[in-house]
């Protein structure tokens, strides 16, 4: 046992000048992802402990330096000396693993950062997920971390970290995957076994395996700063269930996506928001389509599955992006070339328009009975001289950006050579060169000959257009992303609102839980410079007339109730109304068809306001809601009763700018209705884009606004005028059951 102790001191340095030495030269991520010394709280010998799996999992990879088992009923594990204590080792490690019990944990994280070390992975479960125990033990967990900047802690509730060039397996998976480029960040542990295990089928490396567990400490955001600088890394895979600290993720992720490409797989896809049932905008504007701009903001491709996930990465990691989006496709079949069409098409993205010149030259290279067209069709009996002709010329045409080749086999078809003619071919050319190898075993060769070449080949032609469409669009959002890192978003045109005029609503926002009420909401929206329809209150059917009177007819009636979130649902719109007579039959029906179908809903008056007729407008909804994680995010679509059936409408995180404003617009299906239609006239659009601005800007203003709603918001060639407007403060308030 001494003779292997005096190693350790030997090997790792003596402790003083080990603990200075790792201070200077190890940052508390380092001493995670690269250690030079490991200790393993909880080692043991007994057979199914996670503290023996991920000692001898250490062992088996061979990490090269020391290794010192923590347990205190033994003096020996697996062989090693083993140490009661973190206190008593001979030297400070760079690196504890912990796998004991969770209310084991406080106190060793103390006993880490009073030694010095850098790093800490606590495999333990039984935290927060365990209930209200385990949440008080993952606060003091933080607790006793905050004394110990320099150190820095993975998980709990993690599987580990497994770094092949380092021969690191600091986790209980069994299997050490092969070395590679891509790092995987997984929320899920049992997700991350799974995948090493199968990487091993579908012959993937990668550089680093993490899983993050609960994320107390090191969460997604310091792990892409610090993988965004590793040089042993092409690209970041995420595996996400949840954010811990959503702007720091934002912000590192746009930062590293200028560099490496990062692509995501986001559990929960249809998980919806809370305020989905107090607003349009709330049941448009889902978790997952907050997540999906988001992602686009940072730069991160985002994909639908695992398989598709690893597809993507390499894809990303062996070539560039294109230029531009126009497929050219070889093929020896014409059904597969098709399909592959039909994909790419389906994405939205263009067949290349083969040039004049290129279709001369390949009607010299090839049968004359070729298709002559894209997808270029070499035929069924194509050698591998016609094969390599055919996409030699495809990647010299100008107006192709990347060329897909696809092979069945057949009986003339030597599916080894032609992969080397398209190696070949590939070596000659800037663009994108992918490939669907479709088969099995006589296809196995030339399949290794392409990967082995870093050409991407897969088994369908459909596979391969998806990874290819990641690629094109990691290139479109690389530059949406480097414009805005150096340009910054210009602030839109602010409106001029006093400081007093704001504190007064900073001030009643605060105070309200709950609905705010249609003619408070229209105040603050005027107050920001928003057109507003004149709103009054009545009471009675009498006051109701009167209001009527002065206003000028007709004139619409709307209930008021703080527990009626969709007035139109429950008979509390009245449109039209043409006299007094009509004023008060409408007002006391109203009256009674709402208590009818909300016999529980506070009632505060009808609002009379004047009708202003939508035939020669377009009506839209312009909301806000405020997502938990990202903040405030904007939605501009079709509006009116019918705003979700008609599923035209946009998201966006702010800041924002002219052109960001102007990119909503142009997105949305009904634009051209808004630029004008075949001799209807178009509506303002300067005055729309400022009505947006100073939306956008009450929405960043006032953190207490948790939605705010203008619906409808008529926009015509005159004016633009909020209709009829809501916002709820504070908390989602208790709501009426309605249609909606």
């Amino acid at each position: 046992m001494a003779a292997t102790i005096d190693r350790s001191i030997a090997t790792v340095g003596a402790p003083n000048a080990h603990r200075a030495e790792s201070a200077n030269n190890l940052s508390g991520l380092d001493s995670i992802f690269s250690p030079r010394s490991i200790a393993v709280v909880g080692a043991s010998d007994q057979p199914g402990s996670v503290g023996g799996a991920i000692f001898c999992n250490l062992k088996a990879a061979g990490f090269p330096g020391p290794l010192f088992p923590v347990n205190q009923k033994h003096r020996v594990v697996h062989g090693e000396p083993a140490f009661a204590s973190i206190v008593d080792l001979p030297v400070t490690p760079d690196l504890v693993v912990v796998c004991t019990p969770a209310m084991s944990v406080p106190s060793l994280v103390c006993d880490c950062g009073q030694r010095g070390v850098g790093g800490m992975v606590v495999v333990s479960a039984g935290f927060r997920e365990a209930g209200t125990t385990g949440r008080k033990l993952e606060s003091d967990l933080r607790a006793a971390r905050r004394d110990f900047p320099h150190l820095r802690i993975l998980g709990p509730n993690c599987l580990g970290v497994l770094r092949p060039s380092s021969r690191l397996n600091a986790s209980f998976s069994p299997v050490m995957p092969r070395p590679g480029r891509m790092t995987f960040i997984s929320q899920s542990g049992a997700l991350c076994t799974a995948i090493l295990d199968w990487s091993m089928e579908r012959e993937i490396g990668f550089a680093t395996c993490v899983s993050v567990g609960n994320m107390t400490d090191v969460g997604m955001g310091d792990l892409i700063d610090y993988f965004a600088k590793d040089d042993q890394t092409d690209a970041l895979l995420l595996y996400i269930e949840g954010l811990d600290n959503a702007p720091h993720f934002l912000a590192a992720a746009r930062a590293c996506s200028q560099r490496k490409p990062i692509v995501a797989y986001k559990s929960g896809r249809f998980a919806e928001s809370s305020m989905a049932a107090a607003s349009h905008t709330g049941a448009i504007s889902t978790v997952d389509a907050v997540c999906d701009v988001a992602f686009r903001h940072a730069g991160i491709e985002r994909v639908d599955s695992i398989e598709e996930l690893f597809d993507c990465a390499r894809l990303l990691v062996e070539q560039s992006p294109p230029k531009g989006n126009r497929l050219a496709i070889v093929t020896n079949a014409g059904g597969p070339g098709v399909m592959a069409s039909d994909a790419w098409l389906g994405l939205g993205c263009p067949l290349a328009k083969l040039a004049n010149e290129t279709i001369a030259a390949l009607n010299q290279a090839l049968p004359p009975c070729w298709s002559h067209g894209n997808p270029i069709d070499v035929l069924g009996d194509a050698s591998v001289e016609r094969f390599q002709s055919a996409t030699d010329l495809a990647l010299s045409d100008p107006n192709v950006d990347a060329v897909l080749v696809i092979l069945t086999p057949q009986t003339m078809t030597d599916p080894a050579r032609i992969a080397e003619a398209v190696v070949a071919a590939r070596r000659g050319s800037q663009k994108p060169v992918i490939a669907s190898w479709i088969g099995g075993p006589t296809v196995h060769a030339g399949r290794a000959i392409l990967r082995e070449a870093s050409v991407p080949v897969y088994d369908f032609p459909e596979e391969a257009v998806r990874a290819l469409n990641h690629l094109v669009c990691t290139g479109q959002t690389k530059l949406m992303t480097s414009r805005h890192s150096q340009h910054g978003h210009a602030t839109l045109r602010q409106p001029q609102v006093a400081s007093d005029i704001q504190s007064q609503w900073r001030n009643e926002l605060a105070a309200t839980n709950g609905l705010l009420g249609e003619v408070r909401s229209k105040q603050l929206l005027a107050d920001y410079g928003v057109p507003i329809v004149s709103t009054s209150v009545a009471h009675t059917a009498d006051e109701a007339v009167t209001l009527a009177d002065q206003m000028g007819y007709p004139v619409v009636l709307k209930i008021l109730s703080p527990d009626i979130s969709h007035k139109t649902d429950v008979g509390g719109v009245v449109l039209n109304v043409a006299n007094a007579d009509g004023v008060r039959v409408n007002y006391i029906t109203m009256l009674k068809t709402v208590q009818q179908c909300c016999p529980n809903a506070r009632i505060e008056g009808v609002a009379v306001q004047r009708m202003i007729s939508a035939t020669r407008g377009v009506e839209l909804l312009l909301g806000m809601t405020r997502d938990p994680q990202f903040g405030p995010v904007l939605l501009l679509g079709a509006g009116g009763v019918t705003a979700e059936l008609q599923k035209d409408s946009v998201l966006e995180l702010p800041p924002f700018d002219d052109e960001v404003v102007d990119k909503m617009l142009k997105s949305l299906r009904l634009f051209p209705l808004l630029e004008g239609y075949r001799g209807r006239p178009g509506v303002n659009l300067d005055q729309l884009r400022t009505v947006v601005a100073r939306f956008a800007q009450l929405a960043q203003d006032f953190p207490e606004l948790v939605t705010a709603e203008i619906n409808p918001l008529l926009a015509t060639a005159d004016e633009v005028i909020a209709l009829d407007a809501r916002m709820i403060c504070g908390g989602q308030p208790q709501l009426e059951p309605s249609s909606h």
